[in-house]
């Protein structure tokens, strides 16, 4: 598949979209949810270690691009980064059975309760690609009392972002994905909907007919 400076362009404008660029506060905890990108511990870790709450959960078992690749769950592996990184033990929590976002927030709902922490303000973690997503499905899914949720992500530039271990097209593919949930999942009621701008959707109609559909809903 081509990637050309079309496709890159046109990539970077979903992106973009994805992302909120909050300004964080102090906060209760720092969620960290599971991924197949340990930049997204590191920066969990980096808001402990700076003081911006007193714990961290690593939220995540296994899920679709780590099933089968990991010898451990996402939250497992997560919580040794932080540890390497001197994050403290007793200020880590794990929840390490969850397998999609929606479980990622009910099964740290319950870990808050059996452990007693009182938390009225959050920042979630996640990757660049996925704020956007992150925070529109905690809205909808958190059972709990309301509590202020602000969210962030590695960060690193869209040039930047690939590795060793996802190459741009697969970025590509994903973020293409991750819009087209944005979307789908509001009507399900997975999420709050969220207003997609008419060039952001001008790029993902142009991306997938360039063939960027591994990642769709339902594909």
């Amino acid at each position: 598949m081509t990637l050309d400076r079309e496709t890159l362009e046109l990539a970077k404008r979903i992106w973009n979209y994805h992302q909120l660029h909050q300004t964080l506060q102090p906060a209760d905890c720092i969620m960290v949810l599971g991924s197949h990108d340990t930049r997204v511990a590191i920066r969990g870790a980096e808001l402990i270690l700076a003081g911006f709450a007193p714990v961290v959960v690593f939220s995540g078992g296994l899920g679709r691009l780590t099933e089968g690749v990991w010898k451990e769950t996402e939250a497992d592996t997560f919580a040794k980064i932080a540890l390497n990184m001197g994050v403290p033990k007793e200020k880590i929590f794990i929840e390490n059975r969850s397998t999609n976002t929606g479980e990622n927030i009910a099964l740290t709902y319950e870990l808050f309760l059996k452990n007693n922490l009182a938390v009225r303000k959050i920042i979630l973690v996640q990757k660049p690609y996925m704020e956007r997503r992150a925070y529109a499905t905690f809205l909808k899914q958190w059972p709990g009392p309301p509590v202020e949720v602000m969210v962030t992500s590695p960060q690193i530039p869209f040039e930047e972002y690939p590795n060793e271990h996802i190459s741009m097209e697969e970025v590509i593919h994903i973020l293409v994905g991750d819009l087209h949930r944005i979307d789908m999942y509001a009507r399900r009621g997975f999420q709050i909907p969220q207003y997609i701008p008419p060039d952001v959707w001008e790029a993902y109609h142009i991306l997938v007919k360039k063939g960027f559909t591994s990642h769709l809903v339902g594909v």
